[in-house]
């Protein structure tokens, strides 16, 4: 097996994590998917298609990072939560997932954020509310970000077909 197939190899799982991560936020995301799509234009061994197809992939994974943070900072504005709900938000989402494994981290976030907005409001329906609009918020970030990033992994596919057939 040579080296740029372990590359190769090693650059599509990393991409898969990174794709995972985004809806999985404890994993690294659209970074990984970009310092991975960097490592195989780098030492693939695809020479001018590897830099095209970094080129073109990276365009989606910048979209999608932008559009995942414009989408859900434009809701969040909206409906008037303020980013230390959001945070304390991840902090007992982070502490949910070691409590209850594999479902703990959006338990935790959603259950630590209906916690600060009704700290915050005093009003248990308007914390419900904006508990709901910031998880929609999230949510719609997330799916533009996901998508673009698939996008990105469809672009290497596609980049490592032809480079395979000998279009180096």
């Amino acid at each position: 097996m040579s080296s740029e197939t372990v590359v190769t190899i090693l650059c599509g799982l990393a991409i898969l994590v990174g794709v995972a991560g985004i809806i999985i936020p404890v994993l690294p995301g659209s970074v990984l998917v970009g310092l991975s799509l960097l490592a195989w234009a780098i030492w693939g061994g695809a020479g001018t298609v590897g830099w095209v197809v970094f080129a073109v992939a990276m365009i989606f994974v910048a979209a999608g990072m932008t559009a995942g943070a414009v989408l859900t900072g434009r809701k969040l504005k909206q409906h008037a939560i303020p980013s230390r709900s959001i945070v304390a938000a991840l902090v007992v989402g982070v502490a949910g997932m070691f409590i209850i494994p594999v479902v703990g981290l959006f338990v935790g976030f959603a259950a630590g954020l209906l916690a600060t907005e009704f700290l915050r409001t005093r009003n248990f329906p308007a914390a419900a509310r904006s508990r709901w609009a910031a998880l929609k918020a999230t949510g719609l970030g997330m799916l533009a970000e996901f998508g673009l990033a698939c996008l990105a992994a469809s672009t290497w596919v596609i980049g490592v077909w032809i480079a395979a057939a000998g279009g180096t």
